[in-house]
C-alpha cells in the first residue's frame, strides 16, 4: 500500500511548505499530496484554504497576493512547530526542487469558474511542459473543474474526491473519467474498493493516522493512503516487512516410515 503525505507531512512539519516536503523526503516518501489555489498573478501556489488568514496571521483572498507576496509570509500559524519562517511556496517551486517525486495528487479546491478556468489551464501547461502525465494526478471534488481539465487534455490523470455517500463516489468516478477515486477514510468498503477495482480506478484514501486503520483499509485492498504523519508511517510498514523477510523458517524433516512407526 503506498503512502502520500497529507500536505507534504502536515502533521510533522508545516502543511503545503517547501521545509514539510523536504522533511518528508529526507525520510524517503516520495508520494504526496498537496492543495493548490491561484494566486493574483495567475500562479498555482500551495495553500489548502481559498485565504491566507488560517495559516499565516494575515486576512484576506489567496487570490489578492501574488505569488511573491505569498513566498513573502509565514505559513508557520495553526500548524506543525518550525524554527524558521517559511513562506507559501508556488507548484514550480516544488517541482523544481524535487525532481524525482514519483507520484503527486493535485487537490484544486472549489472557487469561481473564472479563476478555475485559468488554474485548468495553467496545470495543463506545467503537466504538458515538464511531461509529468505518469507522475501527477489532478483531483477535485468539483466536477465541472475535472471536466474543464478532462476538455484539454485527455491524457491527464484525474481524481474525485469525495466525502459522501451520494451520489454514488465510484459512478460519478468513473462517468467523469477519472483513474483515481480518493475517498473520505470512512466511506471505505470492502465491497466499494473491489467495485472501484473493477472500474479500473486506483482508491486512494484521506486522512488516515492510525495505524488500526491503515490496516483495516489494507485488508479492504485501498491502493493507497494519505496521512499526516508519513514519515512515521512509513517507518512502521517497513519494520513491518523486515520483520516478516527475518522470521526463521519451520524445518520439517521427511514424513517417518509408515512401516517403521510402532504398533498400538
Amino acid at each position: 500500500m503506498i503512502v502520500y503525505g497529507h500536505r507534504g507531512a502536515k502533521g510533522e512539519a508545516p502543511e503545503n511548505t517547501l521545509p514539510g516536503f523536504a522533511h518528508a523526503y529526507r525520510h524517503g516518501i516520495r508520494h504526496f499530496e498537496l492543495d493548490l489555489v491561484l494566486s493574483k498573478d495567475g500562479k498555482p501556489v500551495l495553500v489548502h484554504d481559498l485565504t491566507v488568514d488560517r495559516t499565516t496571521g494575515q486576512k484576506g483572498d489567496v487570490g489578492s497576493f501574488t505569488a511573491a507576496e505569498l513566498a513573502d509570509m509565514d505559513a508557520r500559524r495553526n500548524t506543525s512547530s518550525w524554527p524558521r519562517k517559511i513562506g507559501i511556496p508556488t507548484l514550480e517551486s516544488l517541482l523544481d526542487q524535487f525532481t524525482d517525486l514519483e507520484h503527486v495528487q493535485l487537490e484544486v479546491k472549489k472557487d469561481s469558474r473564472q479563476r478555475l478556468n485559468i488554474l485548468s489551464n495553467r496545470l495543463t501547461e506545467i503537466i504538458q511542459r515538464r511531461d509529468l502525465y505518469g507522475r501527477v494526478a489532478i483531483t477535485s471534488s468539483d466536477t465541472w473543474f475535472l471536466k474543464e481539465v478532462r476538455r484539454r487534455d485527455k491524457k491527464i490523470h484525474l481524481g474525485l474526491v469525495s466525502e459522501r455517500r451520494f451520489p454514488k463516489p465510484v459512478n460519478l468516478a468513473q462517468k467523469l473519467g477519472c483513474d483515481y477515486l480518493c475517498l473520505n477514510w470512512k466511506l471505505c468498503s470492502a465491497e466499494l474498493v473491489q467495485e472501484a477495482h473493477r472500474r479500473e480506478l486506483h482508491v486512494s484514501t484521506w486522512t488516515v493516522n492510525r495505524i488500526h486503520d491503515m490496516l483495516q483499509l489494507e485488508e479492504m485492498g485501498v491502493d493507497s493512503i494519505i496521512t499526516d504523519y508519513p514519515t512515521s508511517t512509513r517507518m512502521f510498514f517497513d519494520n513491518r516487512a523486515r520483520s516478516l523477510l527475518s522470521l526463521p523458517t519451520v524445518q520439517t524433516g521427511p514424513e517417518p516410515d509408515a512401516e517403521a512407526l510402532p504398533a498400538n
